[in-house]
């Protein structure tokens, strides 16, 4: 099994050899521990389940959550030569690195899941998702495991009415201060925000988008966020992005922000440019592991990196998904 924390580092690092991290950062709103990482594990840490299972490929954002001792990952698992859904799957790990599915996979049998992004807060877990046609809707759950489906999200323009039908999909959401802020993404053609206070009905902040695709050719096709952190009094969004048209490439870029609406990207982008082995790699996340921040990818299997630069104790809750404001 291998070992998480200080030693993983040194272990890791031997064996896996040859950095990926640019070089350091000269901007003092990107600070070093958030954007140099070395190489990602040479094997997937979590893959699909097999020629015969439902779970086959896994497909575009899972969403990791450290817990206390414990770390937990929903993912979307699908095989087309059994049938076209994408359903939630579940898996555990007691560090991030070694993870058991769940006997109960698929969690929700009967139902489009993917995409996912999970929120805890008040004993509670909200995920909010794709579902057909790249719908974002709401599950809630009490134990990780059981969830209930709550309903497609309703996001409305400035002025009140529905935003114009078409997809809704990549959910990122954000709590703070009573206040559900809402990112998601249009045919990934820019990132709009919304805000709520009752998880009923979300309402533009800005027609336009909050986040939008270029001018630099990293991001010029497309765009989606992967996940918002706060460290240091700052937010950071960690997002995809596609520099080529017909979107067979992606890549890891960030962005920061003092008040979640308004958004710098980092000069240094994209943070984890196309791998040329497997040139979708894209989703990630950054999680804290108690010593140092770990960027992990999810699509089409889980990878992760490790910082350069160590940050014990750290924004832990923040950058989890552990929301207690």
């Amino acid at each position: 099994m291998l070992q998480s924390c200080g030693l993983v580092v040194i272990v890791l690092c031997g064996m896996w050899a040859g950095l990926t991290a640019c070089c350091p950062a000269a901007d003092p709103r990107f600070p070093s521990a958030l954007v140099e990482f070395g190489p990602a594990s040479p094997q997937p840490l979590f893959a699909g389940g097999g020629a015969a299972a439902w779970d086959r490929d896994l497909r575009e954002r899972g969403w990791i959550l450290r817990d206390g001792g414990t770390w937990h990952l929903w993912y979307t698992g699908s095989n087309a030569d059994r049938d076209p859904l994408r359903r939630l799957g579940y898996a555990s790990s007691p560090d991030g690195l070694n993870w058991t599915r769940s006997p109960r996979n698929p969690l929700v049998a009967d139902a489009w899941v993917e995409d996912s992004c999970v929120v805890k807060w008040c004993g509670k877990h909200f995920m909010f998702a794709e579902g057909e046609q790249d719908i974002a809707h709401l599950l809630t759950s009490t134990d990780r495991l059981g969830w209930r489906r709550e309903g497609p999200l309703d996001i409305r323009l400035v002025d009140g009415r529905a935003i114009p039908d078409g997809p809704r999909g990549t959910p990122a959401v954000w709590r703070e201060r009573g206040v559900w802020y809402l990112y998601y993404e249009r045919m990934d053609r820019g990132v709009w925000l919304a805000t709520s206070r009752n998880l009923r009905t979300f309402t533009n902040v800005s027609d336009e988008p909050v986040l939008a695709c270029g001018p630099e050719p990293y991001d010029r096709h497309a765009i989606a966020v992967d996940q918002i952190v706060r460290h240091a009094g700052r937010y950071y969004a960690y997002y995809h992005s596609s520099p080529v048209e017909n979107r067979s490439q992606w890549q890891t870029c960030i962005a920061t922000s003092t008040d979640l609406v308004h958004w710098v990207k980092y000069a240094g982008n994209p943070l984890l440019p196309v791998d040329p082995a497997h040139p979708k790699r894209s989703s990630g996340m950054l999680i804290h592991d108690g010593c140092r921040q770990r960027l992990y990818t999810t699509h089409p299997d889980v990878r992760v990196r490790f910082s350069l630069h160590a940050t014990p104790g750290g924004d832990e809750a923040a950058s989890s998904g552990l929301q207690k404001r």
